[in-house]
């Protein structure tokens, strides 16, 4: 009893410390609440420390001070910002206008049936005016795939004896987002060598067979070389099987595959960049061209040709991207979210999301007689005019929310107007299922009209943001250009501190940078030969850039510690990352500390001068708005991290 009565008083002193001004400015305060939501968010530490946030707490005082001062401009009146944070809101208020529990179901969902794919092959019989005999047909296929009696071509024999006809395809192997939702939560739902019960769409009936299942490939890139064959023509066929023949021979000699896609492929698409193709995953193209392609197990590998109806194909795999058998890889899960976002089983959680709202919007339908609004809704939209139809007309209010915003039944005609698809003798049709659309669409756009006072979370993400475009403006305002234009003030700032503008050891130096070593290496061959840095650049304008000036020894590109000389060309530095390559020529040294002069320095007291402006205007926004930091409730804070 003790025990729980101790843990009651310190979640009580946790709650009132966390509610407790942690500072002021002026008249306005800063709770601790406020406070750590930017510590923890703003973090770059693993370990917390009272040095860190004492430091933070100071930048975090500064901020305040600075938004203040923009706010006292009345910066946020400003067309530009006001239209910068309208669009920013228009970005991610969709992230709030859904349910997030049924975004996780479908995105663990998503991430299991990941995990493998399946091959399926599918049966389906097209909807005919005499349904009865679609169906009919369709359970026939059903029954003797049941019994498992005969082969697929002999239950298409058997059946297609009369209409309507009976399809089989074979759509090799899929994934998840492969096929629409509907049917993959069919096939995710079948065993090895399990048929579907029948299944109907606007066309006609489906059955799906779960025919062997693998673990999931992923993603592959790769070059190839197609040498196309005219369809049924057989000597072109084997002579072009001669030419991949040969072309392969050559490969697996050392050829250049890129070189030898651009001279043979007839792949028009590709043939120009080496026969690279863009990234793919399971069900992107023929199912034979996919089995060779996920059958080589290793970067570099190249195929021996083999045959699709386009032709003969030789592959090389350049890049594999297996599908991550955990939660934990966060790019994987980030791209499988985006595509669940993409699919249409997201509307399973945008539903939900709206049958919640409704409550908290204060959504009340009114009495209002369905068809007299059909037949005016004729009129509106056939004749082009507003009637009144029994008590019904353009301004009916159809439903309210409890912010007193009514909806009309001209609102509804411009929705109409923006979305009715159907000939005239079918709108009657569509009214009932747009108007459930339409409910919808005012629901949730009147909800995110006022998504602050719903979602705690997305009002302080638009007050960062609004906080933090003022912050940018009231910075460019008082420090940043100030600095950069005050020449008079810069002029005097070096003066005053000619001490801090010396030279380290430096060099009169051109330093190149190229787009590759190949080109740096010939760049440097040039120079050797005695052409001057301008004629190499010149001759060489696509692949080689230069700049000369002065540098400190420590900006000149080196492999390692160089011993600089007069007319040193230094060996190319090589990018891990794009392969580009730099290196420098040494022209003249010169001694430590000598002074720069005021545009060599130019850069760096414009830094110091903007450090400088801005401390003397925090002075004076802490004169105008003293500052208090409440050193006990700091304190407490601390021995709660």
């Amino acid at each position: 009893m003790k025990k729980l009565a101790l843990l009651f008083a310190l979640t009580i002193s946790v709650f009132i410390s966390s509610a407790q001004t942690l500072f002021s400015y002026g008249k306005y305060a800063v709770s601790t609440t406020e406070f750590l939501n930017a510590y923890n968010k703003n973090k770059t530490h693993e370990v917390d420390s009272a040095q860190a946030m004492r430091d933070y707490l100071n930048l975090y005082i500064k901020f305040k001070l600075k938004v203040r001062a923009a706010k006292d401009l009345h910066l946020d009146t400003l067309p530009s910002l006001k239209a910068d944070l309208q669009n920013f809101r228009s970005q991610v208020q969709g992230n709030y206008l859904i349910d997030e529990t049924e975004v996780k179901k479908l995105l663990d969902q998503a991430f299991i049936r990941s995990q493998k794919d399946i091959h399926v092959v599918y049966y389906f019989v097209p909807e005919v005016s005499d349904s009865a005999a679609s169906y009919h047909k369709i359970n026939e296929v059903y029954q003797q795939l049941k019994n498992n009696k005969q082969t697929d071509s002999e239950i298409l024999e058997s059946v297609n004896t009369s209409e309507p006809k009976v399809e089989k395809d074979d759509l090799g192997y899929i994934t998840v987002f492969t096929l629409p939702y509907e049917f993959e939560n069919i096939i995710y739902g079948l065993k090895p060598q399990q048929s579907s019960t029948p299944y109907k769409t606007k066309r006609g009936w489906y059955i799906f067979k779960n025919t062997g299942e693998r673990h999931a490939v992923g993603k592959i890139t790769l070059a190839q070389i197609l040498f196309a064959v005219p369809e049924g023509f057989i000597a072109p066929r084997q002579q072009t099987k001669k030419l991949a023949d040969s072309v392969y021979n050559v490969l697996v000699n050392g050829g250049d595959f890129a070189a030898l896609a651009k001279q043979f492929s007839d792949d028009r698409s590709t043939f120009m960049n080496g026969g690279l193709m863009p990234e793919f995953g399971t069900a992107k193209y023929d199912s034979v061209f996919e089995d060779h392609a996920f059958a080589l197990t290793k970067d570099g590998e190249i195929s021996r040709p083999f045959e699709t109806k386009f032709g003969y194909h030789i592959i090389k795999r350049i890049s594999a991207s297996p599908v991550s058998p955990t939660k934990d890889d966060a790019t994987f899960m980030s791209n499988l979210k985006q595509e669940v976002f993409n699919d249409s089983r997201i509307n399973i959680a945008k539903q939900k999301f709206y049958k919640e709202i409704l409550p908290k919007i204060g959504y009340k339908e009114m009495p209002v007689n369905e068809n007299n609004l059909w037949r005016l809704s004729d009129s509106s939209l056939l004749a082009n005019r507003n009637i009144t139809v029994g008590k019904v007309n353009e301004n009916t209010v159809l439903f309210t929310y409890n912010n007193h915003a009514n909806v009309k039944v001209r609102d509804w005609i411009l929705y109409l107007n923006n979305n009715i698809k159907m000939t005239p003798q079918k709108m009657h049709e569509q009214y009932p299922a747009l108007f459930s659309k339409f409910v919808e669409a005012s629901a949730v756009n009147n909800y995110a009209s006022r998504l602050e006072d719903f979602n705690p979370a997305f009002k302080s993400q638009i007050k960062e943001f609004k906080d933090g475009n003022m912050l940018f403006e009231v910075m460019q305002r008082k420090v940043w250009n100030k600095a950069s234009e005050d020449s008079a003030g810069l002029h005097r700032y070096y003066n005053q501190h000619k001490e801090k503008y010396l030279w380290n050891s430096s060099a009169e130096a051109i330093i190149f940078s190229c787009s590759n070593k190949a080109a740096a290496t010939n760049s440097i061959k040039q120079l050797r030969t005695g052409k001057t840095w301008k004629e190499v650049v010149s001759e060489n304008s696509t692949e080689v850039q230069a700049d000369s000036g002065r540098y400190e020894l420590g900006q000149i590109p080196v492999i390692d510690r160089t011993h600089f000389t007069a007319g040193l060309i230094t060996l190319p530095v090589i990018n891990k990352t794009d392969g580009t390559a730099t290196f420098a020529k040494i022209i003249k040294l010169y001694p430590n500390y000598q002074q720069r002069d005021f545009e060599d320095a130019r850069g760096l007291v414009i830094n110091d001068y903007q450090n400088y402006l801005e401390q003397e205007w925090i002075s004076q926004l802490e004169k105008k708005y003293p500052v208090k930091v409440n050193e006990k409730v700091f304190n407490d804070l601390l021995k709660t991290k």
